[in-house]
């Protein structure tokens, strides 16, 4: 990855003299103080609540019991991964999220950004959990639907937008250390000293576990191993003032991810090198800029469940994703906030796999991949007219998919298959519009309706792959999702500390790309016609002195449309219609901190013919701190105290669970 890293260093060198250098800005008039803002974007445009926004505080984040982001987002009812495990038992490239019980095979269909920039994988577009670390961050806004507007193009079933930890959420220093079930460790410290007018923050975290079994006692043989993992991330974040209105952000990530699933041997790894410069203006003609790079590589080993042998390596999967955008925000009037603006990534990757006969002699070695890419160009504007406020806004996307191929040889090294795909491109409108109305102070009425589209990964369209003793093949013909949704809401606050909300929503994906059973232990990825989902989201928060409650529900009813086809009618994969989480804590502001979560998925079925079901379960997590000594505090942490059974995989029998009862005990200092 020598070149890649050549690009990162690249990228760093333009911008850290920036961020090391800037001078320390003059306060300024609009603004106590200027630090506290430092390290964010432009203001959020007051038509963002129609769309129906849920957040995630800082709090929230670093005091939950399992620490890590997967878990938390977990609080948004009907947030889900393709499958239940989360990022220390499952494999990476199984990441993918989505949200509103659309399904999915593994990719994501929520568009993840990090300050603005997507972190999904450019080849698979699988989610790096493991390099996201709550500690790092000041909070997550949850998009359910809402189309991609000025996003970019993926959000066909939301967008969830995590925010990098400012100034006055990080002390100068502070640290973590914990110990927890089988031999589990983890580490994190950051520094933050202030620099010039703004400040730099730099971080690390490291853990391991010698894991848990994922399979039933009655399914154990000798090569069955617990799941072991052993990750680590890095990450510099600077931001300096270039003027009073005008900061400079640079942030560069390192992470490294290793797994063990099921037997001896079938190791995954993943690792990445990404860095961004983003430039914002707050000026009366606001300016958000920014471009990135991201250097990636997978690697997978599959494991014969009755051989017990290597069947298959898929050795090497690097891949590189470059984008930006810029937004520009004209001064066109106090009640209305303009935004006009571009973006675009390109993504490049290949697959390196061999595959194995039980002998132990190489059977193939294919090489495939391709690139991608999208431009796009939005505009939307925000009129705030008294107690309403209007929102809507248009984007065109140009997309490209170019250079595909698959190559095999047999062991000789003859080859055996040379492919290569036409080229492909393709041009998409969409749009999103929304009414927010506060008849009262109290309450706020919203409606909104939005299109957008996916298109389809590297991943799904040139790499075939394995999970013994299924094979899913890959499809270069995929066209890409196109959603169409409408939704409607309420939000209540009757008395001082409490809010209640309501969804209502529908939501029809076309073309919807599905892992469809072919034969027997035999996928192939296609498009199917459609998936429609209607549904209920609720959620209640309450807050009174050191109390906080907090619960929210979601219920989606997806069906499959595929006419002619065994599908037709069914539930997708991975679609639980009933999804619940509940969160009890006291929190005063010296002392203790205890905590509670209740959650609870429903019934889901492994594949799409709906053969492998995944009974519902419930879980329950505690987390404790105590001041221990000056910026110093013990902390305990428990994960499915109860010991509940999760079933996370169930094909044809063959059983995966998701973690059982861990316990946590540690130290931390400044946080």
């Amino acid at each position: 990855m020598s070149a890649r890293t050549a690009r990162l260093v690249l990228l760093a060198s333009i911008a850290w003299p920036f961020a090391a250098q800037g001078q320390e800005a003059p306060p300024s008039p609009d603004r106590d103080d200027d630090i506290v803002v430092l390290g964010g974007g432009l203001d959020l445009p007051p038509g963002t609540p129609a769309y129906g926004t849920t957040e995630i505080n800082r709090d929230r984040l670093t005091n939950d019991a399992s620490g890590r982001v997967e878990d938390v987002l977990a609080d948004v009812a009907g947030f889900q991964q393709f499958r239940r495990s989360d990022s220390r038992s499952a494999n990476p490239s199984a990441q993918g999220a989505t949200l509103r019980g659309l399904g999915g095979n593994a990719s994501s269909r929520t568009l993840v950004l990090l300050d603005g920039v997507p972190i999904a994988d450019p080849f698979f577009g699988y989610l790096p959990f493991n390099a996201l670390v709550p500690d790092r961050l000041a909070g997550v806004r949850v998009t359910r639907g809402g189309g991609s507007g000025p996003f970019g193009a993926g959000a066909v079933a939301g967008t969830i937008e995590l925010v990098s930890a400012g100034r006055r959420d990080l002390p100068l220093f502070d640290a973590e250390a914990l110990y927890g079930s089988r031999d589990a460790q983890s580490f994190s410290a950051s520094l933050t000293p202030d620099l010039g007018g703004g400040f730099a923050t730099v971080s690390g975290k490291f853990e391991r576990g010698d894991g848990f079994q994922t399979t039933p006692d009655s399914q154990r043989v000798s090569a069955t191993v617990p799941a072991r993992y052993r990750d680590w991330s890095a990450s510099a974040r600077a931001v300096a003032s270039i003027n009073a209105n005008t900061e400079l952000q640079f942030h560069g990530l390192l992470f490294g991810d290793n797994r063990t699933l099921r037997f001896r041997g079938a190791d995954s790894s993943s690792e990445g090198e990404d860095a961004s410069v983003r430039l914002v203006h707050r000026g009366s003609w606001q300016v958000d800029a920014l471009a990135y790079v991201q250097a990636r590589n997978f690697t997978n080993k599959v494991i014969s469940a009755t051989s017990f042998k290597l069947t298959l390596n898929q050795r090497n999967t690097p891949a590189t994703g470059i984008g930006g955008k810029i937004e520009v925000r004209p001064p066109v009037g106090p009640d209305n906030v303009l935004r006009i603006g571009g973006d675009f990534r390109l993504a490049d990757g290949e697959l390196f796999e061999d595959a194995y006969a039980a002998s132990g002699a190489v059977t193939a070695r294919r090489n495939a991949g391709g690139n991608s890419s999208v431009t796009g160009l939005f505009v939307e504007d925000d009129w705030t007219l008294g107690k309403l406020v209007v929102t809507g806004g248009a984007r065109i996307d140009r997309w490209t998919l170019t250079d595909g191929f698959f190559h095999e040889r047999n062991g000789a090294g003859v080859s055996t298959s040379n492919l290569a795909f036409p080229n492909r491109s393709g041009t998409e409108f969409t749009g999103r519009g929304g009414l927010l109305y506060r008849p009262v102070k109290a309450v706020a009425l919203r409606a909104a309706a939005y299109t957008g589209f996916r298109l389809p990964t590297l991943n799904e369209l040139y790499r075939p792959f394995t999970v013994f003793p299924v094979t899913t093949q890959a499809n270069a013909n995929l066209k890409p999702e196109r959603l169409r949704g409408v939704e409607a809401g309420v939000d209540v606050t009757p008395g001082a500390g409490l809010t209640l909300s309501g969804t209502v929503f529908y939501n029809k994906l076309a073309d919807a790309i599905a892992n469809v059973t072919i034969g027997t232990n035999l996928r192939r990825r296609q498009n199917v016609e459609s998936i429609a989902a209607t549904g209920v989201e609720a959620s209640v928060v309450w807050r009174r002195g050191a109390m906080m409650v907090s619960a929210s529900y979601a219920y989606s009813d997806s069906k499959v449309h595929a006419p002619g086809s065994k599908l037709d009618g069914l539930v997708p994969a991975q679609s639980p219609r009933h999804a619940a989480s509940g969160t009890i804590a006291w929190a005063p502001k010296a002392g203790p901190m205890l905590s509670a979560t209740l959650r609870y998925v429903g019934d889901q079925y492994e594949d799409d013919l709906q053969t492998g079901k995944l009974p519902a379960a419930t879980t329950v997590d505690l987390f404790g701190k105590m001041p221990i000594a000056r910026g110093f505090s013990a902390v305990v942490r428990a994960e499915n105290v109860l010991d509940a059974t999760v079933l996370t995989r169930n094909q044809a029998g063959s059983i995966d669970l998701g973690t059982p009862r861990t316990l946590w005990i540690g130290v931390r200092f400044g946080g």
